[in-house]
């Protein structure tokens, strides 16, 4: 069945109480669908594309739903390229459900999440990319997040993507020609210049998928683990850094068994927090478990907050874990911070602590009480600083890469353009090269749209809200 073929309807707007609801229909019969419901002045197929249209909805009964303004649009200039009404009634779930009931007992389909969106997709409305940046920016909970979101639907990485396309696909044809010339000893291609050109093609694609480190803390936030023994303020700084009584907050160790993750928003930069078990050997299989989480949690982290009771003698064993979540081989992670909690409490000495800092002078250490919140503020600098100071590079015109799956298609072209090299270098016939440059474009394809599966679509969209 042609996924277009039928006519979809949903609620736009979130479902509650506000001042109006839209409610989007979208499809080859739109007009004619909501005019059985619609009492007004004017036919809506009569009527020219992107004008309002005053009246009334009723159901099948005649009985008056709702006074509506329709938005008219006509395919293929409209936001999904096909016919398309928007109604727009009184706001609240009673009146908005039964006005779009109305549409779909005219024959209208409920549409499913992101359909609207998808038929933009298919109608050549926008790529695969710009597609993916509408939920991006439906989800934006920061000015980064927000900005890169914007740049992607204006069709920033179709343009570079597109580019590279352009140049392999020039590559691939005068191979191919070539290999129906073989017997006659035809070469279209100089192998200098192909090496050159394969090289720039893959210096290109690094420089696209580096900037993924910093746009995936754009679209998914900074994820920072709180880590650390039993009873040091883990859950405590948590409740802090939220300004809420998140986590449960006892003297019995061991109260947090698996891990709890909550966001905040820093300078403009979403943070996600996970407040981790309590670190320490253990018998309890589901501590235990959640004491292997702990540490997996950490090797993921982008920040490591390792939280030490300065008021108490640290153990030998809360050393070790210090050791083993924020060093790498003879170094301090870069994205680590120690933190002294409770130091509203008199401390107590411990030459363990002072001989492990200054092994380590490059240590962020921050001192503070999770319970006056005394150097609280000291922390979110801190951690702002760190986040600034890996994602400097991109100026505000640079293309970013946001997307996993960009990302990921963006390393397995490399990796086919890698082999084409190494052919060449081989001295391999040329059907190696343009088996290998052909795989490229379609790794290349899949981040527009050009090449596409039911399974990456579905995947896609299924994300979007419904009436998107």
């Amino acid at each position: 069945m042609n996924p277009l073929s039928d006519t979809i309807a949903a609620l736009a707007t979130p479902p509650g109480e506000g001042g109006i609801a839209v409610i989007r229909v979208s499809g080859p019969d739109a007009l004619n669908l909501v005019d059985r419901s619609f009492r007004g002045k004017v036919t809506l197929p009569s009527v020219v594309s992107h004008t309002a249209h005053v009246g009334e909805i009723v159901d099948g009964k005649h009985l008056v739903l709702d006074q509506v303004v329709c938005l008219v649009f006509r395919g293929p200039h409209s936001y999904t390229g096909e016919d398309t009404v928007e109604v727009s009634c009184h706001g609240g779930t009673f009146v908005s459900q039964r006005v779009l009931q109305a549409i779909l007992d005219s024959g209208a389909r409920h549409a499913r999440p992101g359909e609207f969106t998808q038929r933009a997709f298919l109608n050549g409305r926008m790529d695969l990319s710009q597609a993916e940046a509408v939920a991006d920016l439906i989800h934006a909970h920061s000015d980064m997040a927000h900005r890169a979101s914007i740049q992607q639907l204006r069709g920033s990485v179709l343009q570079s993507v597109d580019a590279l396309r352009r140049q392999l696909m020039d590559t691939a044809g005068l191979i191919e020609l070539e290999l129906d010339f073989v017997d006659d000893g035809y070469e279209f291609k100089d192998k200098d210049v192909l090496r050159s050109q394969l090289t720039q093609t893959i210096a290109r694609i690094d420089e696209l998928a580096s900037t993924y480190r910093y746009g995936r803390i754009w679209r998914e936030g900074v994820h920072i683990v709180i880590a650390g023994s039993p009873n040091v303020g883990k859950s405590s700084l948590l409740n802090a850094l939220l300004n809420a009584d998140r986590a449960i907050v006892t003297d019995i160790p061991g109260t947090t068994r698996d891990f709890i993750d909550e966001s905040i928003n820093l300078d403009g930069i979403t943070c996600r927090l996970t407040d981790t078990a309590g670190l320490r050997l253990t018998e309890d299989p589901v501590e235990r478990e959640g004491v292997d989480r702990a540490v997996r949690l950490s090797d993921e982290a982008d920040i490591v907050l390792f939280v030490l009771d300065q008021s108490r003698a640290i153990a030998d064993e809360e050393l070790t874990w210090l050791r083993k979540l924020i060093k790498e081989g003879g170094s301090v992670r870069r994205k680590s911070i120690v933190v002294l909690n409770k130091t509203d409490i008199p401390s107590a000495p411990s030459a363990k602590v002072d001989a492990l800092l200054n092994s380590l002078p490059h240590l962020n250490i921050v001192r503070l009480s999770a319970r006056t919140g005394e150097g609280l503020r000291g922390l979110k600098k801190a951690v702002v600083t760190i986040v600034r100071a890996g994602m400097v590079g991109p100026a505000q015109e640079t293309v970013v890469v946001t997307n996993s799956r960009h990302f990921h298609a963006l390393t397995q072209a490399k990796s086919r353009l890698e082999l084409c090299l190494d052919s060449l270098d081989q001295g391999r016939s040329g059907e190696f090269i343009a088996v290998d440059l052909r795989a490229a474009l379609e790794n290349l394809g899949e981040i527009v749209g050009a090449v596409t599966t039911d399974d990456i679509l579905n995947n896609i969209f299924a994300r979007f809200c419904i009436g998107k």
